[in-house]
């Protein structure tokens, strides 16, 4: 049993790291033998992963680069050892980890073991460039396979200062010519690192499961764009949705926004600033492990914020290159959280995880919504750590946690639709 303030990347002691590098080296030889593409062998891509650039009404197919044999290879690694039985798991990862609790779920301690077996630098220590590198690759390898949705698009939409990537993704319901629903989806990584890329299969598994269109949007990054940019593209790309409601095929009365970790902060922050200046609001608001003040460090920092993925130290590190002075962590646009009125605010879900820094912040907004008298649905994942949105190749519980909300989110945007 894991106690509190000890390393649980340690908890098995070299028993347990010789076992993981025994059951790693014989799924590594598997997977080596499986996915080892020679000059006889063809490798044919599934059409779901096509994407086509839509620039007005001309739509140009733009067929993607392939995964690369080293991230199908850790892609794959990843899921052989997630899929062994959880005895196996258990002897693999050592023992359990309870902190506050709650009991660390085996999957997520498997996903800590490997990122620790992999010897990656610490985040905060790179450049930009490398810390977006190496999150690109851990998403790469922790994504699984790729959900099948009817279309994805490669669009533009209006930013706050210019023209913004956008990628939309159409559920195969949409071959009914049904008028969806649609999610503006804020991507996460600290408004530094992450990109379309990354959430990729997050938001086809979102289209898929809950039948709304899906809009995730490349709002411009820190440090390059420093606080207010993301919100102001956030709040832009909302906007732009609801004028051009119809060329999605959505219905404006059925629009969401959501996000996870920096973007659930964005996400939260379109839906307070909308309300706020009168105009359309949007119908629902999907949060995943938000991070919604910038300002304070709460006691989950203290619990979670060393060996369970997202760092307090990385958080810094992040906070460093979004905001110029710390002042600006004090502006709602910044921090949410801070708002002193959040009435009349659309219908929220918001997901946490146990073992994360950022858990009581999510949590503690969801109370207030409620105290406002927003209709809030909030769940607390217990044994899963930040990011869990980005791991549903590992295992099931990414990928539960994710169907949940799904569903959250198809009914939020069926209850609009009857107002």
């Amino acid at each position: 049993m894991f106690v509190a303030g000890s390393n649980p990347m340690r908890g098995g002691g070299l028993a347990s790291y010789m076992r993981a590098h025994a059951l790693a080296a014989y799924a590594a030889g598997f997977v080596a033998r499986v996915f080892c593409v020679g000059p006889h062998r063809q490798v044919s891509w599934s059409s779901s992963t096509n994407r086509r650039v839509r620039r007005g009404h001309r739509r140009i197919v733009a067929v993607p680069q392939p995964p690369t044999l080293r991230s199908r290879f850790e892609s794959v690694l990843v899921r052989a050892l997630a899929g062994l039985p959880d005895g196996l798991l258990r002897m693999m990862v050592g023992r359990r980890v309870l902190i506050d609790g709650q009991e660390l779920h085996v999957e997520a301690q498997l996903g800590l073991k490997l990122l620790a077996l992999s010897r990656s630098p610490p985040l905060e220590t790179l450049s930009v460039g490398d810390a977006r590198a190496q999150v690109a690759a851990d998403a790469r390898a922790f994504e699984g396979p790729k959900s099948s949705v009817a279309r994805v698009d490669e669009i533009t939409v209006s930013g706050a200062a210019g023209s913004l990537g956008a990628r939309l993704y159409a559920p195969d319901r949409a071959g009914e010519r049904a008028v969806l629903g649609l999610l503006v989806y804020f991507h996460g990584g600290g408004f530094v690192v992450c990109d379309l890329d990354t959430h990729d299969n997050t938001c086809r598994f979102l289209a898929q499961q809950s039948g709304a269109a899906v809009l995730s949007v490349d709002y411009r990054r820190a440090p390059e764009h420093r606080f207010p940019a993301a919100i102001e593209d956030a709040l832009a790309a909302f906007r732009y949705a609801v004028q051009h409601a119809a060329e999605l095929g959505a219905d404006p009365a059925r629009l969401a926004v959501g996000g996870d970790s920096a973007g659930g902060n964005l996400a939260a922050g379109v839906a307070r600033l909308a309300a706020a200046d009168g105009g359309p609001t949007p119908a629902f608001q999907l949060l995943f492990y938000p991070w919604l003040d910038l300002s304070r460090k709460r006691d989950s920092y203290r619990l979670f914020g060393d060996g369970f993925y997202l760092t307090e130290r990385e958080l810094d590190w992040y906070k460093g290159h979004y905001v110029s002075a710390e002042g600006e962590a004090l502006d709602p646009r910044c921090s949410p959280l801070l708002a002193e009125e959040l009435t009349g605010l659309t219908p929220a879900y918001i997901a946490t995880a146990g073992f994360d820094p950022l858990r009581d912040e999510g949590e503690e907004y969801g109370g207030r919504l409620r105290a406002a008298g927003v209709p809030v649905a909030l769940h607390r994942h217990e044994g899963l750590i930040h990011a869990f949105v980005n791991a549903i190749g590992v295992g099931h519980i990414g990928r539960d946690a994710l169907l949940e909300a799904a569903g959250a989110l198809r009914v939020g945007l069926a209850t609009a639709r009857r107002d």
